[in-house]
């Protein structure tokens, strides 16, 4: 069961869009969202002056959806500025530093880094700019504990900013998530909704080759079954792919989409064992409640 907590976020200039602080109950860290454009304002703040960790976000240059940087900085503006004007694709930033200065040392920061990484690789949710997995650096037991709640505060604000590149797929619950089927062409792919979107499962299968409209009509989604074939989330196994780990897609029609290799309309196409579609069952439950 997740552990309640509130958030509290200070929009700095008053702009929805521009600056805010965000930080978490009980916890020493706090958060700094911007859009690239302000860093010539936000540079001035203290806690840029901090050791911490970053995200770089932005669209990605070959298709749809987003991609992202992770770093470290000790401090944190330079590096911020070094990207500014070496790094073309982010849109917005997120540093993570502490409320009161000097909790985090280079030894921190890297460690995180290293765990964000790594973490980010096995979602394979979004694509990374980063071209190698950096070690973990040496840290003393109490350290490791320590930086491991860290991290743990940080994924926890992280969905909460809108960004989910770092989480696995959520395991289903019997009476929330009835587990659907999505067939065709030889092909069958077990899966549920979730808070996230709509998770596919590890071992459920998808077709070889895509209709040619796919490329052409829906190209975000035919990118993306490109992208799952490259990282090894689908891997070819005896004329078909297969699902090697669980997969979190944003809606059920993606995830019908990839399965089948053409535009599909995902409440229509998954079904429970009854054979009632997903549409069924959404309104069903809207109806009862």
């Amino acid at each position: 069961m997740n552990t309640p907590f509130s958030l509290r976020i200070f929009v700095a200039d008053g702009d929805p869009d521009g600056l805010r602080i965000v930080e978490k109950s009980n916890w020493i860290g706090k958060a700094l969202v911007f859009p690239r454009a302000l860093l010539p304002q936000v540079k001035a703040r203290p806690e840029l002056a901090q050791t911490g960790v970053y995200l770089l976000l932005g669209p990605r240059p070959d298709g749809e959806g987003e991609m992202l940087y992770v770093g470290e900085g000790d401090p944190i503006l330079p590096r911020l500025q070094d990207h500014q004007a070496k790094k073309d694709f982010w849109t917005r930033a997120i540093g993570f530093t502490t409320a009161t200065a000097g909790q985090l040392n280079k030894a921190h920061v890297q460690f995180l880094e290293a765990r964000l990484i790594a973490l980010a690789r096995a979602a394979k949710r979004m694509p990374l700019d980063n071209a190698n997995q950096p070690a973990e650096p040496s840290l003393s037991e109490a350290d490791r504990a320590e930086m491991e709640v860290f991290l743990a505060h940080m994924l926890g604000v992280l969905p909460v900013l809108g960004v989910h590149a770092f989480e696995q797929a959520p395991a289903p619950t019997a009476k929330a998530n009835p587990l659907l089927t999505c067939k065709g062409k030889g092909v069958v792919a077990m899966g549920y909704e979730a808070t996230q979107g709509f998770v596919v499962k590890a071992g459920s299968q998808a077709v070889a080759e895509t209709v040619p409209s796919m490329a052409q009509h829906v190209r975000g989604m035919y990118d993306l079954r490109q992208e799952l074939i490259a990282n090894g989330v689908l891997e070819l196994d005896a004329g078909l792919y297969r699902f090697t780990q669980d997969y979190s897609f944003s809606s059920p029609s993606t995830a019908a989409a990839v399965v089948l290799g053409r535009s599909a309309n995902g409440r229509i196409e998954w079904k429970d064992a009854q054979g009632r579609t997903l549409k069924a069952l959404q309104e069903a439950e809207a109806g009862a409640s």
